[in-house]
């Protein structure tokens, strides 16, 4: 029997009636951390928790799993002797347990469904359809109002509530305890020591994991001095001046063993907008192209504005001799080449000598 949508089961005043919201539900098999043995049972995600019973019609839960310390959620590729099962491995801070779906379908949905839960946001990383986006999306805004209406007296914790002094560390994130002791075990590799709001939203703290047998979590209260400053309100206070100070501190006294924590934030590779089906009128998610816009048109080359006509002549050649810059020597070759004269050059000269020769002897 595949997941079904919800539905109540109990008439009112029954034990399921007193459970939180049901927003999934179907058969899984399931083996915990201490069983050496699957059991197939109908499984309900009601809240931020999963119920078991031993099958659809039964009003009493046999066992309950709260998601409160959930740490990763990956698929098993490991084969089954059912072909078309598709397993689960749901990692808490006290355990993992195997989960086996009846198809890639259902264990697609069961994700999307204890994501959107344990996040309260749809995630994005799933192959579903519109309308199964829809249901989680549905399921988020219903989780959120849920949570609220439960706790209407206490706000989470905002960096907005504690008076900061100075940059805050990039290592500051508005989180709970609970929440702080989540993001680092689920990201070790991002460091291992958050700073965040006090429960008393007066004050600061700064929580730590470290792995000894098992997650090691610490807690130290941060406060603000009155002069001005912070402090580290351990035995032996470590006055501080600025946030940045306080980390830095814990760094060093721990020989570099603690490290912020720095999480980067997936971006979107691809622009995405939704639009509706003019046939429909269905909404549908689309991906813009990624291809590069196309290039503007090149402008004209610029003209010099000396250039009048394209056709204007170029200036006349300069008629003047050029010297050529021979070196003075009687050796050189070109230079016997330059001062040899023509034969005409020589006839020429021997016509004057000789009519300066008669007029020199006609005026004697």
């Amino acid at each position: 029997m595949a997941a079904a949508p919800v539905r109540q089961r109990s008439g009112p005043g029954g034990p399921r009636a007193q459970l939180p919201p049901c927003y999934y539900e179907g058969y899984l098999e399931k083996r915990g951390p201490k069983e050496k043995a699957s059991r197939r049972l109908w499984t309900c995600l009601c809240g931020n928790s999963l119920y078991f019973f031993n099958n659809a019609k039964d009003t009493h839960y046999v066992e309950k799993l709260d998601l409160t310390g959930f740490v990763s959620l990956k698929d098993d590729c490991s084969r089954d002797r059912n072909l078309e099962a598709a397993r689960l491995i749901l990692r808490m801070k006290d355990g993992e347990t195997k989960l086996t779906a009846p198809n890639l379908e259902s264990r697609e949905l069961w994700k999307g469904f204890l994501y959107s839960v344990i996040d309260l946001n749809v995630p994005s990383c799933l192959t579903l359809l519109p309308g199964q986006l829809q249901m989680l999306k549905e399921v988020v805004d219903k989780e959120r109002s849920r949570r609220r209406s439960r706790n209407p007296s206490r706000a989470p914790p905002s960096p907005l509530s504690v008076p900061l002094v100075g940059e805050i560390p990039p290592c500051f994130r508005p989180v709970s305890r609970t929440e702080a002791e989540v993001l680092l075990e689920r990201h070790p590799d991002c460091g291992n020591m958050l700073l965040r709001p006090g429960r008393d939203g007066c004050s600061l703290a700064v929580t730590t994991r470290q792995d000894l047998n098992g997650s090691v979590f610490r807690h130290y209260r941060v406060t603000q001095r009155d002069q001005g400053g912070y402090v580290i309100d351990v035995e032996n206070p470590i006055p501080c001046a600025t946030l940045h100070e306080v980390i830095d501190a814990l760094v060093e006294k721990t020989a570099g063993t603690l490290q912020p924590f720095l999480l980067e934030e997936p971006y979107e590779e691809n622009i995405t907008y939704v639009s509706a089906n003019d046939e429909n009128g269905e909404r549908i998610l689309h991906t813009a192209p990624s291809s590069p816009l196309p290039k503007a048109p090149a402008l004209p080359p610029k003209q010099d504005r000396w250039c009048t006509s394209p056709l204007s002549r170029s200036p006349a050649p300069d008629r003047r001799i050029l010297t050529s810059s021979v070196p003075a020597s009687p050796t050189n070759p070109m230079r016997r080449l330059i001062l040899s004269p023509s034969p005409l050059a020589q006839t020429l000269n021997e016509e004057l000598k000789m009519k300066l020769e008669k007029r020199r002897a006609s005026q004697d």
